[in-house]
């Protein structure tokens, strides 16, 4: 048997700071990269607008330029709410023992929420948005558990 104080080994302390630094690192590096896509995503589409591409123009796909546009919002958003979380995880804010699942959760809703606008506005039936709509209320709910997870613990 190792005895972990005796610096024959990692502690649990010491395994749930690691744990936590990696989560921390991953959402730092996701909310980033993040970020620049969705910055990137809103410049396409406001050159697509400003060059009255139709695209995004026409009366006829109001469907798809409504839901790019909630898929740029969304998706610098919860950008911004993974650099939260990598802060908060790495000033110790957050519990070791539900920064894993709290972690998951986030990263599924900051992933399907903005997909699913996108995936709905790429293929849409007149007025309607498209299937990849179904993401939304998936992402929604992840999101949502994630956050009361962050939130009970904190």
């Amino acid at each position: 048997m190792t005895d972990h104080r005796s610096g024959e080994g990692p502690s649990d302390d010491e395994s749930r700071d690691d744990r936590r630094d990696t989560l921390a690192a991953r959402h730092h590096r996701f909310g980033w990269w993040s970020l620049v896509v969705f910055v990137g995503v809103g410049l396409v589409l406001e050159s697509l607008l400003g060059f009255r591409t139709p695209l995004l123009v026409d009366a006829d796909v109001e469907t798809r330029r409504t839901m790019f546009r909630l898929a740029h919002a969304h998706g610098a958003l919860l950008a911004l709410v993974n650099l939260a979380l990598a802060a908060s995880l790495r000033s110790g804010a957050l519990a070791a023992e539900h920064s894993r699942r709290a972690s998951r959760l986030v990263l599924a809703g900051s992933v399907a929420l903005p997909a699913g606008f996108f995936l709905g506005g790429v293929w849409f039936h007149q007025a309607d948005p498209g299937l990849g709509i179904v993401l939304v209320p998936v992402g929604a709910l992840a999101l949502v558990a994630g956050l009361v997870t962050i939130a009970r613990r904190s």
